[in-house]
């Protein structure tokens, strides 16, 4: 299985914001990270490949032409989370988690429902309302929702940027155990280059609605690049255990 993003545009009105994306088959089994600077159109691609936005171009999935699925068809093989959950949701976590799991016809509601919350450390807000819950905690309730789906596209919108260290390792382990053993892709936004760096199998870099370059976190992360993309003067060196950290000395005027 894999995902294959050919000549996506998207625009509002006269703003053109996704300039004709292409990207390699991204195959099952990965993580891919989009990054680049605020207004990039990071999450404009995302949510076209939610079926969220209208675009131009081509998106096949396993070989399929998933444009022309209907939308709840579309939304069970790429399910997209959310930056936040929309408030005044009346439901607890767990019912909230086996409402969406109805979605997808699963079997075993509950097991599944609880088998998401603990892989993520949240068993204890089952009970919970979710209007009680913190941001950090409806963003953990959001992706243990899609978790629980078990879609073949995960679409992560920042899905650790209201966390802590702490769930943010909890929740890039989650998503990379997962697109292992399933043999899911899994597409996030993410911010923090360094998280991307340590987690994703592939970057994808976008600037001004444009792909500037795309592969592995080794070859993509270098100095030249974080000069051009995000305007800062930057080392790319490997810590004592071996891994890629980018290390920002100053803002390049």
């Amino acid at each position: 299985m894999s995902l294959v993003i050919d000549k996506v545009s998207v625009a509002y009105g006269a703003r053109q914001i996704l300039h004709e994306v292409s990207l390699p088959a991204l195959p099952e089994g990965s993580l891919v990270a989009l990054v680049g600077p605020n207004g990039a159109g990071k999450s404009t691609l995302l949510r076209a490949l939610a079926g969220l936005e209208r675009m131009r171009g081509g998106l096949r999935l396993d070989g399929q032409d998933v444009t022309r699925l209907a939308f709840a068809d579309r939304s069970r093989r790429l399910a997209y989370m959310p930056q936040q959950l929309p408030p005044g949701i009346a439901l607890s976590v767990l019912e909230s988690i086996m409402a969406a799991l109805r979605v997808g016809s699963a079997d075993d509601l509950l097991g599944q429902a609880f088998a998401a919350l603990r892989q993520l450390g949240i068993e204890h807000l089952a009970q919970c309302s979710l209007d009680s819950l913190s941001g950090g905690q409806r963003q953990l309730v959001a992706l243990a929702q899609l978790l629980a789906r078990n879609p073949q596209v995960l679409l992560l919108d920042e899905p650790t940027s209201a966390l802590d260290l702490h769930y943010q390792l909890r929740v890039m382990d989650a998503v990379r155990e997962r697109v292992q053993v399933h043999r899911l892709l899994a597409v996030a936004v993410l911010h923090d280059i360094n998280l991307a760096a340590s987690h994703a199998d592939w970057l994808v870099v976008l600037r001004e609605g444009r792909v500037v370059a795309s592969g592995t976190p080794q070859d993509v992360l270098v100095p030249d690049l974080l000069a051009q993309v995000y305007g800062v003067q930057a080392r790319v060196e490997r810590c004592s255990q071996g891994r890629l950290q980018v290390l920002v000395d100053h803002a390049l005027a």
